[in-house]
């Protein structure tokens, strides 16, 4: 569906991209299941320079509950070792001297309660995010209006879309935060 008007088609840009950070960080929250998005966040001192993990090894997850780290540069395999035990993953490595496992525990009942509770959290923040979008967009609209850009007629209208585009927002992360709630606890 195109929208006709650009404050709209910004709103809807942006409230995506809320949407995009919002499945990005549902990634690193830990389900009970090996995911190589849970070390997104990971960073090695490789060559005296901060990396991304995944600038300095290949990260695959042989079994469910497995994810392998193998450096690319064997010389890097401490460091990538130690970036791992200072991140706040809760998951110890194992070095095999040439790779690093990293067996993802069962989740018991009360962290994954703890976890439904944090992605709740997250899911609000962005929610938050998307009804700050539809602010702008009603600011936007009452100023345009103001200049003489928009007839009463028009704002109405294209405040009703703005109201249309957030509540899509809202149902998608209404959508993606019932889907990693059910990811948690069937772990």
């Amino acid at each position: 569906m195109k929208l006709a008007n650009p404050i709209i088609d910004e709103a809807k840009d942006k409230m995506n991209k809320a949407e995009q950070v919002l499945s990005r960080e549902f990634g690193t929250i830990r389900a009970g299941r090996a995911n190589a998005s849970l070390l997104s966040r990971v960073t090695v001192e490789y060559y005296g320079v901060e990396t991304p993990i995944n600038q300095v090894a290949s990260i695959t997850t042989p079994e469910p509950r497995v994810i392998m780290v193998t450096p690319f540069d064997k010389t890097a395999l401490q460091d990538v070792e130690k970036g791992i035990m200072e991140s706040d993953l809760g998951i110890t490595p194992a070095n095999d001297g040439t790779a690093i496992r990293l067996v993802v525990p069962q989740l018991t009942e009360e962290r994954r309660k703890e976890l439904a509770k944090q992605v709740r959290g997250v899911a609000e923040n962005g929610k938050v995010a998307v009804r700050n979008v539809r602010r702008e967009a009603m600011d936007s609209l009452k100023k345009g209006h103001k200049n003489g850009d928009f007839t009463d007629d028009e704002v109405h209208r294209l405040e009703k879309d703005v109201q249309k585009v957030t509540d899509e927002a809202i149902k998608q992360i209404d959508k993606l935060t019932d889907d990693k709630e059910q990811e948690i606890i069937s772990g």
